[in-house]
């Protein structure tokens, strides 16, 4: 049976080929003329500043003289792309896009080797070509870096899942090896975008309990999707035990030789996520509207594939 030219076109590899051209243009030149006013890139970029100029490592300052509040791991990186490159405009803004390079090309493998080669250009396109990633792309900022060690969490636990597998101690190896980076990044705010789901596929399988214990079998044959060991979505608690611990260790040594250190960074970056007068976070209402409107045509299409497949449920 012949394809029709447009599944020929989503099929073949030119069509990846332009896509990717295009999305990568797009990272490069959507935050152009740089420059460092908005959105608290300068206080990014004055840690690797300090950390040539000063000499200080593991705690910086911003420019206005306050303890810097983020951990120093993207830091660490413009310093040494600094070193070599001797440009702070390619030390600052290269992680950030080799990130988002890095994401859009193992989302793309993910999804090509999981659905087919058209749901991998789909996903591709989806991540590239909105309103979000491109200006994410080429920031002074740890979203893109956080997003990718995210994203690769997400994708170790899902392939656990999708292959019905046990953890193993390489497994949980990787996963400590990537929450530490996380947490040398920004912080435990990385439990709050991995738990919760994390918690309600449990939840949903009847199976909370899992997250109270190790997993017990290494040798499990592997099993379809419908009927793989629960526990696969959880890896045990020492990954994320240990890597928090490295964070408190710098958390702690902060506290006990930065002046100002607990204020800013204890209290005022981390507990008052909690309340509302430091960060001023907003009901979600507000968010779901902006979200649709950032990653649209593709927020819609998802919306529209999912009613699709309600329907065709109930159809059934």
């Amino acid at each position: 049976m012949r394809l029709c030219w447009p599944e020929n076109f989503l099929q073949g590899k030119r069509s990846v080929w332009i896509t990717a051209a295009i999305t990568f243009f797009l990272f490069l030149i959507a935050n152009l003329p740089w420059q460092l006013d908005d959105y608290d890139q300068a206080k990014q970029a004055f840690t690797s500043f300090e950390m040539i100029k000063e000499g200080r490592w593991f705690y910086q300052y911003t420019p206005h003289e306050h303890v810097a509040t983020k951990p120093p791991l993207i830091g660490w990186i413009s310093a040494g792309l600094f070193s070599i490159t001797r440009s702070w405009d390619i030390a600052w803004r290269l992680p950030s896009f080799l990130a988002a390079v890095a994401m859009a090309i193992l989302l793309f493998r993910a999804a090509t080797s999981a659905y087919g080669s058209v749901a991998g250009l789909i996903a591709f396109s989806a991540f590239g070509l909105n309103l979000l990633s491109p200006r994410l792309a080429t920031l002074v900022r740890t979203d893109m870096p956080l997003a990718l060690v995210i994203f690769l969490i997400g994708l170790l636990i899902w392939e656990k899942i999708r292959r019905g597998t046990v953890w193993k101690p390489r497994d949980r190896i990787c996963l400590f090896a990537l929450l530490t980076v996380a947490m040398l990044i920004k912080g435990p705010i990385v439990y709050a975008f991995l738990l919760p789901g994390i918690v309600v596929f449990q939840w949903r399988h009847g199976r909370v309990g899992a997250l109270l214990r190790l997993p017990k079998a290494f040798g499990t044959a592997r099993r379809p999707y419908q009927s793989a060991p629960l526990q696969s979505a959880w890896s045990g608690w020492w990954p994320w035990v240990a890597s928090l611990a490295i964070f408190l260790l710098w958390a702690i040594g902060g506290m006990l030789f930065i002046p100002g250190f607990f204020h800013e960074v204890v209290v005022r970056e981390f507990a008052a996520r909690f309340a509302e007068t430091i960060h001023r976070p907003q009901p979600v209402y507000f968010y779901l509207p902006h979200l649709l409107h950032k990653f649209a045509p593709w927020s819609v299409l998802m919306i529209a594939i999912a009613f699709v497949d309600l329907r065709s449920r109930e159809w059934r």
